[in-house]
């Protein structure tokens, strides 16, 4: 059984990442801000007794399926966003969620100096960039797997699917990802 302080470690530990990972899926940064808190909420609600060593397996599960959630209730909502708007074709609505803003780099790493800094943020930007723009099981294997540092069993797990199709998510994701960085001069 873990204890409260074990619980606030691990939840201060994963914060930064889960809201990563979040932003990536939903590309906006106040609704992965809700889904990590939610996903907090719901481990804390819902498995705070179990052992601490479950609480990463748990998490991950609990974010994915937050992320999920978020995307089947934007799907009934856009359904009925557009069926309603066709009745009230003379108004304009301000959108708030603007696609194009991007994740800024947080460099919380220490580095050698200014010009390893900008530069650094500049391929970290590049490679957000790039990994907005891979298919949501895509990223979200790589995101596992290589960010991470789950094996293939572990993602498996946590996305739902079988350990083949994880593989295949992260190999396409890796030849993408290739593909795309190699057209902004970045070789891997």
């Amino acid at each position: 059984m873990a204890t409260q302080q074990e619980l606030s470690e691990f939840l201060a530990q994963v914060e930064r990442r889960a809201y990563k990972q979040a932003a990536y899926a939903v590309r906006d940064d106040h609704l992965a801000l809700d889904i990590v808190q939610d996903s907090m909420l719901k481990l804390a609600e819902n498995y705070a007794g179990r052992p601490s060593t479950e609480f990463p397996m748990l998490f991950q599960r609990i974010l994915q399926n937050t992320i999920r959630d978020h995307f089947r209730r934007q799907k009934v909502r856009n359904l009925w966003t557009t069926l309603l708007s066709s009745f009230s074709a003379g108004h304009d609505d301000d959108d708030e969620h603007d696609p194009l803003d991007k994740l800024s780099p947080t460099g919380d790493e220490k580095h050698d100096g200014p010009a390893d800094q900008v530069e650094r943020g500049q391929v970290l930007a590049i490679i957000e960039a790039a990994l907005q723009k891979l298919p949501l099981r895509q990223r979200e294997a790589f995101v596992l797997r290589y960010w991470e540092d789950m094996d293939v069993a572990e993602t498996a797990a946590v996305m739902g699917c079988s350990q083949g199709s994880v593989k295949t998510h992260c190999s396409r994701a890796v030849h993408s990802l290739a593909a795309m960085l190699e057209k902004t001069g970045i070789q891997l």
